[in-house]
């Protein structure tokens, strides 16, 4: 640091930065740019047999209310990985993930969430630190109106159209409006 100059500053000035076409956070000593960029989301509809696990929230938002196992994906991590870790924290449940089930939009929110499939290997799960309790739902006992988040009840149906089939693409948003705000 030059003598009397002073703090960093670090990103401050919101600017349009040369050769960009949006406003980003630029910090005005050294011209580095502060990008922010949509958080991306990881989860895994995971069975066994017929029954579907499903986690009580421990956390806000949506408290209380039933979830896939699902979080942000870690530093250092590919988004499989994540979803087998965060089925770890939240059920410690061991899941073999068998393939990507779907990729969702939610650009009001600045996010990209993936589920993967994946088979409980045992069932010697219980409630992680973000879960109230776990469960397993057969389809007709899975709480639907208890269900926190769209994207939850996205993920469970698609699972349930792509039962079976081995070789599919990856689902993605349903098309028009859907009756829950995400």
């Amino acid at each position: 640091m030059l003598p009397n100059a002073g703090p960093p500053r670090g990103p401050s000035l919101l600017t349009v930065p040369a050769g960009d076409n949006r406003e980003r956070l630029v910090c005005p000593d050294c011209g580095f740019i502060e990008y922010e960029n949509p958080k991306i989301v990881t989860g895994v509809v995971c069975t066994w047999e017929d029954k579907f696990l499903l986690c009580r929230r421990a956390i806000e938002p949506r408290r209380t209310y039933w979830t896939l196992p699902a979080g942000y994906l870690e530093l250092n991590e590919t988004t499989s990985e994540g979803a087998a870790r965060e089925a770890w924290e939240e059920a410690f449940a061991q899941v073999e993930i068998d393939c990507l089930l779907s990729l969702y939009n939610i650009p009001r929110i600045s996010q990209v969430q993936f589920f993967y499939r994946g088979t409980l290997l045992n069932l010697d799960v219980q409630a992680g630190v973000e879960s109230l309790e776990v469960g397993l739902f057969t389809w007709a006992e899975i709480p639907w109106d208890q269900l926190a988040f769209p994207t939850v009840h996205w993920a469970l149906q698609d699972y349930a159209a792509m039962r079976g089939q081995t070789n599919f693409a990856p689902r993605t948003n349903p098309p028009g409006n859907y009756p829950f705000s995400v």
